[in-house]
This record gives structure tokens, C-alpha cells and sequence, in this order.
């Protein structure tokens, strides 16, 4: 009989279920939104309850759609949203407070301080990334200090602090597992890279307990059991834990030294495999760990980007110019080739390779010909410009060029984006058949544990590749125009 792997991937705007055959292919899946809690300040956080019940509603539709045995149901994946901080009862479970997503700079202050203070370099040089509010231990300092509940929790011995993965890990094993894999570990900015450890001394300057962070594990352990609240009649077991870039990483098949992906969610990650030596870069780029696995560890560095796909969602939701994510492509292409307005979108800040939190966003170069059509190309163009941007300075610190560009993320079927990463990058862009590669990377990784499927899985994926088709000068004339408006950034911070 048909066995089965379960990838749940837990995204910033959504949790979902995804049924892989034995044979890798998706036989069913489904999703469920959770609310975005944005506040005045603009901070940004989403309910630890709703997001744990959302995944065990989909579970339970999952299966319900699929009318599969489900005793045929052999391993379960988890991705998640990384940098995300939780706070959680040892005791009980429940959630001290929301978490505290890892678009929210509200802890830029505290960074400050500790850069102040001269921390900054061995934070860098301890965990591969540059202090910001961005990571973890800074979310997990401010609600030591701001949030009664964890206070009185972290005092009586009752306090968890972990990424997502942990906190669905520790609720669906009713408490039984606290534990996460290293590639999320490596995005608290607690971890010592070089002895693969929590870091006594990066816990002491964040005033971060020790005994109040997970057992880390190779990621693609046996986390533990669950039966999701009783949907299942045994307790299947949970095989891989990984962050979502880094599960994306895994599915797009680039295992070796020099593959290099972007998954463009949300925001976007652009990573490359740097194979097993640790090299702390000095490029504006972060130095993680992709996944250890049989006592392997393999590292990445990495550029993220605040706003890529939720630049779309601005269009749409906020300034409305759009009804829909589908007339972006159609209205880029109408624009007026030859205006020249850029959107630089630093709604909470810029990331990779600049680091300015404080950094507000920018329309700019508008002319009488700019209209909706030209700016809605500008929102898409800066998904393209702020990946070449990353793109560059990896090249620069791996010292050649990138040629090819393997994406993933539902923002991939907008082929005009697609095209113009080609071009604006000058890469070979590689588009796969399948969108939902973090739930794919973790159920791969869940099947391989499981002994369901080899390391030849990646067959399973077929690409549409695009190529570049404009000249070295336009190219050049383009990012120049870019750069100027970023440039309009820098100098106000």
C-alpha cells in the first residue's frame, strides 16, 4: 500500500499541510491564514494559540480531503518561520504573550544599547550575523523586560523561549519534547557557530537563562511523537525540523558548495551552500548553518529581505492599487518603458546588505508618465533589485560569479519578476513545477530519515529556466538608478 510523508510548513502569513506520496509527488494539500497583529508602533506579532490550532486544522483537512488510510501516514516535517520569538509554561504549554514576528524591529533600542556597550563584533564574530532586532535573543530580551508573565515564569524555573519550531514541537508532543534543529538555532543569535553550543557568554549579554532555551538536535532527528490532539489513532513520529530558507534549500536539491536559491515569500532569502567550513563573511551577508545531519554540518551564508512578496500585499491591501497578485504581471508589463521610478521598500527597515533599521521607504524618480501601471512595476522590481543586491555581495566574497538562480515561493509564477531577475542579475533564473518547497525540503528530509526515499528525490522537480536577455549597459544603467535611490536612504541614516 501507498505510504505517505506529512510537511507541515508554518509560514509568516499562513500554516500549511502538504501530502507527499512515496514517490515525492503532492497528493493534497491545505492552508489556513492567521491573523498579522500590527499595532500604532508598528510592531508586529501573531497569537501562539491561533497558529498551533491552524495546524491542527489543516492536519485534520488535510486527511479529510485525501481520504487516505491513515496508518499509511509513516513521518512528519515541520518548517517554520525562523527568526519568530516565542514564550511558553514548561509546565502547562500555554503562551506567556504573542510572538513577536521577525519582520518587528521593536527591540532595535536594546540592540543599540548592546552596540553601545561594544558588543556588536562579538556577536558577529560568535554567531556569523551583525546585531539587530531581526534575530531572536533581542525579541526574547524585550519580553524578559516588558512582559510581566515571562518575567514571573523565567524566576519560578517555568519559562520555555524558542523559535516556532519548537513551540509546535512542545505542544504537539504535549510537553514531552523541547528541542529545535541548528538551522534555526543558528538564526537566535545565541549559538556559537564554531562549537555548535548555546553560548554562555552571547546569554549573559542578552540576559537570556540558559535552561530557558532547547535541546538543540541534528536536523533531521526523531524530534518525538504526536498524534495531533487525537486526528490520529497512534502517534506518528516527526522526523526533520528546519527553517523555512534552509528546508527550501534542502528540497531545491543544492546540497553541494556554490548552489545558491532564493525563496521569495514574505520577505526573501538568498542563500548559498558554503559547504562544511565555517567562513564568517565581512560583506554585510549572515553566516548560518543550513542543516547538520549524520554528523555533518553544513553552513550557508545568507542575505534576507524584509519586503519581497509583502510588497505585493502593500499594493494590494494597503495603498489598493491592485484587486489582485495576478494583475501585477499584466500591469508591469503595460508600464511605460522608459520611466524610471523606483520603490526602495524599507517599511521596517532595510536588510542584507545595508542593515538599517531605522531606514523608511522611498518612491522616487516619479515623472508626468508615472502612473499605476509604472509603480506597480517599480513594487515588483524591487523584489528583483534587493535579491541582485545580495547576489552581488556573495559573488564579491566568494570571489565569481553566479550564474545560476534556483527560486521557490508563489511570487516565482509572475514571469515577468522571473524574467527581469534574469536580466537585472544576469543568471540563468530556474523556476520548479512545485511551489511548496519548505513543506517539500521537510518531508523529503522526514522521508529519507523514514527510509521512504534516497537522496535521488530530486528528479522529482523540472524547471522553466530564464534567461537573460538585455545588454551589460542597460543592465548597468538600471542598478545605477537603484543604487541612487538607496543611496537617497543611506544618507538619511
Amino acid at each position: 500500500m501507498s505510504k505517505y510523508i506529512i510537511g507541515i510548513d508554518q509560514s509568516t502569513q499562513s500554516t500549511k499541510a502538504i501530502l507527499f506520496d512515496q514517490n515525492g509527488i503532492i497528493v493534497n494539500k491545505c492552508s489556513k491564514n492567521h491573523d498579522q497583529l500590527i499595532n500604532d508602533k508598528g510592531w508586529v506579532s501573531h497569537d501562539l494559540e491561533e497558529i498551533y490550532s491552524n495546524v491542527i486544522a489543516v492536519v485534520a483537512e488535510l486527511l479529510e480531503k485525501s481520504k487516505i488510510t491513515k496508518e499509511n501516514v509513516v513521518s512528519i516535517g515541520i518548517s517554520n518561520q525562523r527568526e519568530t520569538a516565542a514564550a511558553w509554561s514548561r509546565k502547562d504549554g500555554h503562551s506567556f504573550t504573542e510572538a513577536i514576528v521577525w519582520q518587528c524591529a521593536r527591540a532595535s533600542e536594546l540592540c543599540e544599547d548592546l552596540r553601545v556597550a561594544g558588543y556588536g563584533d562579538l556577536v558577529k564574530e560568535t554567531t556569523g550575523m551583525n546585531l539587530s532586532p531581526y534575530f531572536s535573543a533581542s525579541k526574547f530580551l524585550w519580553m524578559l523586560r516588558n512582559v510581566n508573565d515571562v518575567k514571573i515564569a523565567a524566576d519560578e524555573n517555568d519559562l520555555c523561549l524558542g523559535t516556532i519550531d519548537s513551540w509546535l514541537l512542545f505542544r504537539l508532543t504535549n510537553g514531552e519534547a523541547f528541542k529545535t534543529d541548528y538551522s534555526n538555532a543558528s538564526r537566535t543569535q545565541l549559538l556559537n557557530l564554531k562549537k555548535l553550543k548555546w553560548d554562555s557568554k552571547l546569554c549573559e549579554i542578552f540576559n537570556i537563562p540558559m535552561n530557558t532555551l532547547p535541546e538543540l538536535c541534528e536536523s533531521n532527528s526523531l524530534f518525538g511523537y504526536t498524534d495531533f490532539d487525537g486526528i490520529f489513532d497512534r502517534k506518528i513520529p516527526i522526523h526533520t525540523m528546519l527553517g523555512d530558507s534552509q528546508a527550501a534549500l534542502f528540497g531545491q536539491g543544492c546540497w553541494e558548495k556554490g548552489s545558491v536559491k532564493t525563496t521569495i515569500g514574505t520577505g526573501s532569502s538568498v542563500m548559498m551552500n558554503i559547504g562544511t567550513e565555517l567562513k564568517i563573511n565581512d560583506v554585510g551577508l549572515l553566516t548560518s548553518i543550513a542543516w547538520k545531519m549524520e554528523g555533518q554540518t553544513s553552513y550557508v551564508i545568507e542575505g534576507n529581505i524584509n519586503y519581497a512578496g509583502a510588497v505585493i500585499k502593500w499594493l494590494l491591501e494597503d495603498v489598493k492599487l491592485i484587486e489582485s497578485s495576478k494583475e501585477t504581471e499584466i500591469l508591469a508589463s503595460q508600464a511605460f518603458p522608459n520611466d524610471v521610478t523606483y520603490l526602495v521598500p524599507a517599511f521596517t527597515g532595510l536588510g542584507a546588505p545595508y542593515w538599517i533599521d531605522q531606514a523608511a521607504a522611498i518612491l522616487c524618480g516619479m515623472t508626468r508618465t508615472t502612473g499605476k501601471a509604472e509603480i506597480v512595476r517599480a513594487a515588483l522590481d524591487s523584489i528583483a533589485y534587493q535579491i541582485e543586491d545580495i547576489l552581488s555581495s556573495i559573488d564579491h566574497d566568494i570571489g565569481q560569479k553566479t550564474t545560476i538562480l534556483k527560486v521557490d515561493g508563489g511570487v516565482t509564477n509572475n514571469k515577468y519578476l522571473m524574467q527581469f531577475q534574469s536580466d537585472i542579475s544576469n543568471v540563468n533564473v530556474l523556476v520548479p513545477n512545485m511551489e511548496e518547497f519548505s513543506a517539500f525540503g521537510v518531508a523529503y528530509s522526514a522521508g529519507i530519515a523514514a527510509g521512504l526515499y534516497n537522496r535521488n528525490m530530486e528528479n522529482v522537480v523540472k524547471y522553466t529556466i530564464f534567461e537573460s536577455n538585455i545588454s551589460n549597459e542597460k543592465r548597468q544603467k538600471l542598478i545605477n538608478g537603484w543604487k541612487s535611490a538607496v543611496n537617497l536612504i543611506l544618507k538619511k541614516n
